[in-house]
């Protein structure tokens, strides 16, 4: 069972902005999935290649005039990071998960009763259809990848599968999120999925052209993940609250950033997912010992193995085989005969224990520690080195992405808690702080 949040809607001016700019908190509650979506944010195919990778050019989109962005939404932990936003005219509120390893945002526009209540397209002024004759709907186009079709009233259709198996298909659309009266996107395109196998739709942000990040013109955005409650200790309603971040955040006066790698348009790397966010590791501490790997293994090689991005849209985080192995050896040794011989969380995580030894096998594992560029890292103390998966397991929240899969270091949203992640598009750099993320949505 996966904890996902919820944002409830009220509005405050910010005084330093005035009229110009919102912000907007979406406080959430956790409701529980019984289904692994574990890596259900790793797509088989992405919709953009690396040749989409070049800067943003504002040119392709919308002239309608935005005010600037400085919007807050608060949110409770869990697997996955779900916001209500509002949507059309006059909006609808639509739950998504917000996923910065994702391009396309899709909506829910099927049948669906409360609380996961789909969108009604006939209620918005602002709704229309992408037709079968729109550029996007040329498959054959060479940085295009996402298969689409012409329905039986010449409209365009899209399929998007995961690497779990789940789907979302039905047509490309366009449409505002409307913040208020007087600020809203540009109409965007997105899905209106009319068949899936999950009951929300997706905020999709990573680097691509498609993406709410780009489409919407938001110079950057940040959210702060609060640490995650037991499974055993959730109870409805007192799940811990965290924010998300449109615009300027007040916090990143002391935050600490590191550039993000670019890759070259003209790079096609198989392995490789140029709209992915991809941050320069280092290295890997554990009880205060720097584990024998080489920085090599967290940067893409020539086919593009081996990059580390960050992923909102992650439970877990993910390393290649070496690092994988060494992170391994090194749990083994330190809690011998305890490991769950023969289990495999997920088909990706096979350092799990029974629960009853979870305060003291993360006492001997000891504090983690992932390094990167410029002295910045992420702490995971040993009280949080575990997760609670379920059924009276824990597991170290790290799986191997080679039986994911995928060529790709990735950390997930397990080791962002109680920590600022914010992506600066314009200067395309990520930024940490460390702060109690739960305190942040009282």
């Amino acid at each position: 069972m996966f904890l996902f949040f919820f944002l409830f809607l009220f509005f405050f001016i910010n005084p330093s902005q005035q009229t110009t700019s919102l912000s907007l908190s979406f406080p959430l509650t956790s409701l529980s999935l019984t289904t692994n979506t574990t890596s259900k944010m790793l797509y088989t195919s992405q919709l953009f290649s690396s040749s989409s990778s070049r800067k943003p050019n504002n040119s392709t989109l919308n002239k309608t005039t935005v005010p600037s962005y400085n919007y807050k939404f608060s949110f409770k932990y869990s697997m996955a990071l779900i916001v209500n936003l509002p949507i059309g005219t006059p909006p609808q509120t639509q739950q998504m998960v917000l996923d910065t390893g994702s391009q396309l945002s899709w909506i829910q526009c099927q049948k669906k009763q409360p609380p996961t209540a789909s969108f009604n397209p006939s209620l918005s002024s602002t709704f229309s259809n992408l037709p079968c004759t729109h550029p996007l709907c040329k498959p054959r186009i060479p940085d295009f990848t996402l298969p689409t079709s012409c329905d039986q009233n010449r409209l365009c259709h899209y399929s998007y599968f995961y690497a779990d198996g789940t789907y979302a298909e039905g047509n490309l659309v366009r449409e505002k999120f409307t913040f208020s009266r007087s600020v809203s996107t540009p109409p965007l395109i997105l899905g209106c999925a009319t068949e899936s196998t999950d009951p929300r739709g997706i905020l999709g942000m990573n680097l691509g052209r498609l993406s709410f990040a780009h489409q919407s013109r938001i110079t950057k955005f940040s959210y702060c993940v609060p640490t995650r409650q037991s499974q055993t200790q959730t109870r409805p309603g007192l799940s811990p609250t965290g924010s998300f971040y449109l615009g300027n955040n007040p916090n990143s006066k002391w935050f600490k950033y590191i550039g993000m790698v670019n890759f070259s348009p003209r790079q096609r790397m198989p392995n490789l997912d140029p709209l992915a966010y991809t941050i320069p590791m280092q290295g890997i501490r554990i009880a205060g010992k720097k584990l024998n790997i080489s920085p090599a293994v967290f940067r893409a090689d020539a086919g593009g193995s081996g990059q580390t991005m960050i992923d909102s849209g992650s439970e877990f985080s993910y390393f290649v085989g070496e690092a994988y192995d060494k992170v391994r050896e090194v749990v083994v040794k330190a809690v011998g005969p305890r490991i769950k011989n023969g289990y495999v969380y997920g088909g990706v995580a096979d350092m799990c224990f029974d629960s009853k030894n979870a305060i003291e096998i993360g006492r001997l594992i000891g504090e983690m520690v992932f390094e990167f560029e410029k002295g910045v890292e992420i702490v995971i103390p040993k009280e949080r080195v575990l997760a609670d998966v379920g059924g009276g397991v824990h597991c170290v929240g790290i799986g191997s992405s080679d039986k994911l899969g995928a060529a790709s270091n990735i950390i997930g949203n397990f080791h962002q808690q109680n920590l600022w992640v914010e992506f600066d598009l314009v200067n395309r750099r990520v930024g940490f702080g460390k702060d109690d993320c739960s305190r942040l949505g009282k």
